[in-house]
């Protein structure tokens, strides 16, 4: 599974976008979100689909599928529990 290229980041833009609303996450590079210095989640196509590879705050990496709406929803869902209330 290779990390996502830009042209499947751009089909995943109003994704990006809706993470991107996040003030405490950096994105260092396009697709890829930051913690203060821990990589939090990042992208990979595969012919199965689009996935986001989430760093749980125990030290685990989640793989969800994020080419449907549910999958991107329960990754924002996730995002939004990792940074608390308020995030």
């Amino acid at each position: 599974m290779k990390h996502a290229g830009a042209a499947a980041l751009d089909r995943l833009e109003p994704l990006l976008a809706r993470i991107r609303t996040h003030a405490a996450l950096k994105e260092k590079s396009r697709g890829c979100f930051y913690l203060k210095r821990r990589g939090l989640v990042h992208f990979h196509e595969d012919p199965a689909g689009m996935f986001a590879d989430l760093s749980t705050p125990d030290g685990q990496d989640d793989r969800l599928k994020v080419d449907d709406a549910d999958g991107a929803d329960e990754l924002l869902r996730r995002i939004a529990d990792i940074l608390g209330p308020g995030a």
